[in-house]
Order: structure tokens, then C-alpha cells, then sequence
């Protein structure tokens, strides 16, 4: 059964207008159901939504069932084929065009098992999609895990896409985390996209304390290079707006997220925010793993901020992230 979905206004509207025009018109004084019978009490509420929201509709509510449940009565209504459902309590005074539960039933309130290696989409060529804001505690925590996969399995970085969260905006980009952090979006975007070479040891430079600028010369980016790429619509933003595109593709809301081939992974399934657990998810999206696959990567939950160290041999941590 669908739930309405008439505007909130309406909704406000049309019970305001029938707690009181219609009490007030038909002499009821206190509530409008006052000792009246479920059915009669659902029924009048049908009559007024029909005189009042579908004078000039050929479709017409129509009272399915009502029935008493957690201390109100609930009645169903079928409008156009559809079936939406409301509440109105025993005294006629409130009407709730709908219920949110605060309970769960035993079997919606079983949590969904972890998922294993075998439940992965397979690819010959697999790709890890993960989703992250630089200045994102989480998601650099996440740069952190990879750049260490990268570190200790280069042959991996083929199988591994950063992607950055964010919108553009009349002509420019935007972030979570404002302007500031927008602008490091583009440039790590401009440096993976035409700087290749340089890009995780950039990464490498920034997690440690956050100053771009004075990584961009340690890890030879070639500024004026850069510069182009950022000021260039036709390049920046184009590449921007392709991650954006993904982003909304995948609905991905919060950074850190990893979509492997093109679909939503937890690495908390596999050990949380390690390079083993990450390593893992990316291997477990081949049809016939890597070799190198078999190599064992540290097991710590890597630091979330920036840091100049990779874990603080922590094996625990949770699954926070910028939303």
C-alpha cells in the first residue's frame, strides 16, 4: 500500500478546514466524530475530502476498511486506484493524514548480514569508486587507507577511482565544507586528471597536515599546468562535474562512500577503514584475483584527519561520515 503523498500544506489545509468548517457548519460542538461509530467517523472524512478536493474529479475517494489500531482509528481510502492511508483519534478532535512507527516488528527490525567476498559484483576489470571531500576527517581517512594500497600494491592503483563530492553552482564549484575546501576539490581533481604521475604523492604530502600549497612542489605538479586546469571551465569543472554526475548517479550522500562496479560496498563488511579490508573489497571484485592479492596489508584503522602517520595502531573504529 502506498503512502500519501499529497503536499504537507494540503494536508494542513484540508484538516484544518475540516476540524473546523465542517464542525462548525454542521453545530458539533468538541470533537467532530463525537460518539459516533469508526466507519461513520472515516466515512465523513471521505464525504468532506470528496466536496471539498474533488469537486470538479471524476475520481472520487472511496473508504476501503478502518480499524482500530494503537489506541486511534485507521482508515484506508482508495483514491484513483490508489491506496493511501490515515488516522483520526477516538474523539474526533485530530486527524494524522499519516503514522510513523517507532517500533519495529521482529522482522524489520533484523539487521542485514555483513556482506562476504562471494556477494560482490565480479569484473574482469574491476573498478572501486570511492567517493570523499577533502577536508572531510572521514574522507581523508579514506585517502589515507588507499594511498597506503597504492603504496604497497602499485598494481592495484589501475583498479582505483577517486571521486570528489560536491555541485557547481553558476560557474563554480561548491562543497560540504565551503569554498576552502571546493577549491582543494578541483585541484586534486586537475592533478589526477592531467597530472597522473603526481597524484598520490600529493595525497601523500596533504594527509599529513593539510597545506596544499606547499605540496604541490614537493610532488613536482607543474603549477602552471594546474593553474590552466582550474581556471579552464572546459577542463576543471568538466571533470568536476563528472564525478558529480556519478555521485548523484549513485546517490551517494556521504563521504567517505565505495561503490565497487557500480555498486554500494561497505569496507566495514571486510575490517572497517584498513588497507586489508579495502584491499580485500577491491579483490574480491575480480572474476580471477590478482597475485598480488594474496599480500597481507596492515590490519590498523587508519587516522582519520590529517596526520603524519598512518594509524595509531588502533584495530577498532567506527563507520563516521561527512554528510
Amino acid at each position: 500500500m502506498k503512502k500519501i503523498n499529497v503536499p504537507l500544506i494540503i494536508i494542513i489545509l484540508m484538516v484544518a478546514a475540516f476540524l473546523i468548517g465542517y464542525g462548525s457548519k454542521n453545530g458539533i460542538s468538541g470533537g467532530i466524530f463525537d460518539s459516533q461509530k469508526p466507519e461513520e467517523l472515516a466515512q465523513k472524512a471521505i464525504d468532506f475530502i470528496n466536496q471539498n478536493f474533488f469537486v470538479e474529479s471524476e475520481e472520487k475517494a472511496t473508504l476501503v476498511a478502518v480499524e482500530e489500531e494503537s489506541g486511534v482509528y485507521k482508515f484506508t481510502m482508495s483514491v484513483a486506484g490508489e491506496e493511501y492511508t490515515s488516522y483520526v483519534t477516538k474523539d474526533g478532535k485530530i486527524l494524522f493524514p499519516d503514522g510513523f512507527p517507532l517500533i519495529l516488528e521482529p522482522e524489520e527490525a533484523v539487521q542485514s548480514e555483513p556482506k562476504t567476498c562471494e556477494d560482490l559484483v565480479k569484473s574482469d576489470e574491476p573498478i572501486l569508486e570511492a567517493f570523499v571531500v577533502s577536508q572531510c576527517p572521514f574522507g581523508t581517512q579514506m585517502l589515507r587507507v588507499l594511498n597506503e594500497i597504492v603504496k604497497n600494491i602499485p598494481e592495484l592503483n589501475d583498479y582505483i577511482k577517486v571521486k570528489y563530492m560536491g555541485d557547481i553552482q553558476e560557474g563554480k564549484i561548491t562543497a560540504m565544507h565551503g569554498d576552502e575546501e571546493a577549491q582543494e576539490n578541483l585541484r586534486q581533481i586537475c592533478i589526477r586528471e592531467e597530472q597522473q604521475d603526481k597524484y598520490w604523492s600529493y595525497i601523500d604530502c596533504y594527509l599529513q597536515e593539510g597545506q596544499g600549497e606547499q605540496c604541490l612542489e614537493s610532488s613536482g605538479v607543474v603549477m602552471m599546468d594546474l593553474e590552466q586546469c582550474m581556471q579552464d571551465e572546459s577542463r576543471g569543472l568538466r571533470y568536476a562535474q563528472s564525478d558529480f554526475d556519478a555521485q548523484d548517479e549513485y546517490e551517494v550522500t556521504g563521504s567517505p562512500t565505495l561503490i565497487l562496479n557500480k555498486e554500494n560496498v561497505s569496507e566495514f563488511d571486510f575490517g572497517g577503514r584498513t588497507a586489508e579490508a579495502v584491499k580485500t573489497v577491491i579483490c574480491c571484485g575480480f572474476n580471477s584475483p590478482l597475485d598480488v592479492c594474496s599480500e597481507k596489508l596492515t590490519e590498523d584503522q587508519a587516522v582519520a584527519g590529517f596526520s603524519p602517520t598512518y594509524s595509531a595502531g588502533d584495530t577498532s573504529g567506527g563507520d563516521a561520515s561527512c554528510d
